[in-house]
């Protein structure tokens, strides 16, 4: 039996003004993910990814189609579906009241669990926490109530993780803590269902990735076999002054480093001669396999230009 099964999921939220259409944030989602899968849910802003992982944890109610974690409907077997559920929401949402340890012991309560000290004591070793323990909420800093919001989801030891946007806005040292720690439950037998837009650690953690566009599945593949399906290399370089237009609509820039796809010897001196036509020196000169955001890019661009026609 699958740890999570999405069928035909479709979303309607209602026309914000009178007269307009309803908006479709998903429309007829289906995948599932297998037990013990680390699995990555990728896609743009505004996707649909949110608004899926809130119909799973219940938050939502979706409009057509059905969720089931383990087998259990998330609407009509609600309590046990999310008992088997870790939710790591992207929001920081935490009591001011208590401390570290105190809202830990509360959420165990909220799943019947007592007596679960040693757990609770693991989880704040292994998230960096142990000498927070006794803070109260108000006075961690962002990325540590960003560790207390993931070990509160894995306070109920759930079979099924779920992480939306775990490491966004965090630190460096956070992001190792954490992937070491969750990759670590995957290795003992947790399914985990991953968002994120740090494209590097969906490929190097995700088994299998389904990338969502405008609500619809656009792609549901291994990450190897992703990897494997680019149509392209990339060219990158180093330069000092702005791309003609022609290579810009086509290119990755971040600050001075420029990265192209490119196909053959031939278009890569192409590149390069339209760069030195305008008046530009290309620095650094390499060419590499595509990883997973060339691949991701390139999904979204043809499915625009599918849209389009």
């Amino acid at each position: 039996m699958p740890a999570l099964t999405f069928r035909s999921v479709t979303k309607f939220y209602p026309a914000r003004q009178a007269g307009s259409t309803p908006l479709k944030a998903l429309d007829q989602v289906s995948f599932e993910v297998q037990e013990g899968e680390f699995f990555g849910l990728l896609g743009p802003n505004g996707a649909g990814k949110t608004t899926l992982i809130s119909i799973l944890a219940g938050l939502v109610r979706a409009s057509e189609g059905s969720v089931q974690v383990h087998g259990h409907d998330v609407q009509s077997d609600y309590a046990q579906a999310r008992r088997l559920l870790g939710v790591v929401p992207q929001e920081l949402v935490f009591d001011p009241f208590f401390s570290v340890r105190e809202a830990l012991r509360i959420q165990s309560g909220y799943f019947g669990i007592r007596h679960n000290e040693a757990w609770i004591d693991e989880l704040l070793e292994s998230l960096g926490l142990a000498d927070k323990a006794g803070a109260n909420m108000r006075q961690l800093s962002g990325g540590m109530k960003r560790r207390v919001l993931v070990a509160q989801a894995l306070v109920h030891k759930p079979r099924v993780i779920v992480l939306d946007e775990p490491t966004a806005g965090v630190d460096v040292e956070l992001r190792q803590t954490l992937w070491q720690f969750i990759a670590r439950l995957n290795r003992q037998g947790h399914t985990v269902l991953l968002t994120t837009h740090y494209l590097d650690e969906a490929e190097a953690l995700c088994s299998r990735i389904a990338m969502l566009k405008r609500g619809q599945v656009v792609a549901l593949e291994r990450t190897t076999d992703l990897l494997r399906s680019a149509t392209s290399q990339v060219l990158r370089f180093k330069i000092d002054g702005e791309l003609p237009p022609a290579l810009r609509a086509l290119a990755r820039v971040t600050g001075r480093i420029v990265q192209l796809p490119v196909h053959d010897a031939l278009e890569i001196e192409s590149h390069l001669a339209a760069v030195r036509q305008t008046g530009l020196a290309a620095e650094d000169v390499e060419i590499r396999q595509a990883d997973l955001e060339d691949v991701f890019l390139e999904v979204m661009n043809r499915q625009q230009s599918v849209a389009a026609s």
